[in-house]
């Protein structure tokens, strides 16, 4: 089938343009005017958009993609139908991966299928919780408002995972230059001093003698070391691929004084959200909690959120199934109550998200600023005791030979 490029009037008079795919011309004004499009102009496209395959199937956006696509979309669906709004991005993405999927949803639309429908033909392009909330813009007529919150929700997501990054950066690059000079001295240094302690036949001190059985077990040892590392590593993996082991690991993760409460937080804010915004798109809580579940990582929590969806499914109430599954944080629970009682649910669970992504965030943030002094101070330990271990022979050869 061929490609046409038209200019029309709209039912109400405006001017849109965009594509269409028909067999001849005769045949793409007959489509356009079942769409009630009057067209003014007509002709072949320079580029001819892509076939009905989902050409984006096996492709998976990177989040910060995503995150422009849809602020882009959510922009130009306020001003343009959406084919000429898809159609828009794949012309303009510089990505390959990104225009083939965006090529793919513009097939589909071409089609005649909702957008919904045709970003769920490329495969996990789109999550699928970002798909139910476009379907659910699309049955109420309010998929723009929804592709700005989902915007919103991705760009906030992206800050927080860019300020993490940014933290850990410069503690990352002092760990491993601090490691590698540990190293050099273990394996370089030491040898070399031992040698001249070896001449004198003199006891060395306990200290110097442990780090000298360090060295050698760490040039001729270290390879294996690093190989039992490797299988212990794999092995953990491979266990870790049974539900049951995965599901006891997970919980005992839950149970971490430190990283336990940052996981709670984090999934709780992000079940909070995700419930708010489906409210507002008009789904149930239900349909979003059972989509909620599956993109859950953590299988405890999963087991949980599957859980609350049961209960719902029965007829309880959100409040009480979170506090029943004992693993979300009280704030949360409380609000949801709070927005239960009062009619008011939406916004005590967007308060909700507001207060625990707030709190992860000065959480990770004073974390992660004591990182860097604690590298500093454990690696200045570890090369402190290896020069202590040279001195300390020295300055014993000097004091018998003063005597």
């Amino acid at each position: 089938m061929a490609a046409f490029d038209y200019v029309a009037l709209d039912a109400g008079g405006r001017r849109v343009t965009g594509a269409v795919e028909a067999a001849d011309e005769t045949r793409a004004r007959g489509a356009l005017e079942k769409r009630r499009l009057m067209p003014l102009e007509l002709k072949p496209a320079r580029q001819q958009p892509t076939t009905g395959t989902a050409t984006g199937k096996g492709i998976r956006l990177p989040a910060r993609s995503l995150a422009l696509i849809t602020r882009q979309l959510a922009t130009l669906i306020a001003v343009a139908p959406v084919e000429e709004a898809v159609r828009t991005l794949a012309l303009q993405a510089d990505r390959p991966a990104a225009r083939r999927v965006l090529e793919g949803v513009h097939a589909g639309v071409l089609e005649g299928r909702r957008l919904s429908d045709a970003m769920a033909r490329q495969g996990q392009a789109f999550p699928p919780l970002y798909r139910a909330m476009v379907a659910a813009g699309e049955s109420s007529g309010g998929l723009g408002p929804i592709l700005e919150r989902l915007a919103d929700g991705l760009e906030r997501d992206q800050q927080v995972r860019g300020k993490v990054i940014t933290a850990l950066v410069y503690p990352a690059v002092l760990a491993v230059v601090a490691l590698g000079v540990v190293i050099a001295l273990m394996t370089l240094v030491v040898p070399k001093v031992v040698e001249q302690f070896d001449s004198m036949n003199q006891t060395l001190p306990l200290l110097t003698r442990i780090v000298i059985a360090v060295s050698d077990a760490m040039r001729t040892g270290g390879w294996i070391a690093a190989l039992f590392t490797v299988c212990v590593a794999a092995g953990v993996g491979l266990a870790l691929r049974r539900p049951a082991l995965r599901l006891k690991a997970d919980a005992w993760i839950l149970t971490l004084p430190v990283v336990g409460r940052l996981t709670r937080d984090l999934h709780g804010a992000a079940m909070a959200r995700t419930l708010a915004a489906m409210i507002a798109s008009g789904l149930p809580v239900l349909e979003g909690l059972t989509i909620t579940a599956r993109t859950v990582a953590n299988m405890k929590l999963r087991q949980a959120t599957e859980s609350m969806a049961d209960a719902v499914r029965e007829g309880g109430g959100l409040a009480a199934a979170m506090r029943r599954a004992d693993v979300f944080p009280p704030i949360l629970v409380h609000m949801t109550a709070s927005g239960e009682n009062s009619g008011r649910l939406e916004p005590m669970m967007d308060r909700a998200a507001d207060y625990l992504e707030r709190e992860f965030t000065t959480f990770t943030a004073v974390m992660l600023s004591l990182l860097e002094p604690v590298v500093i101070v454990v690696m200045g330990g570890v090369v402190a005791v290896i020069v202590l271990s040279i001195l300390l022979p020295i300055l014993q050869i000097n004091t018998l030979a003063a005597g």
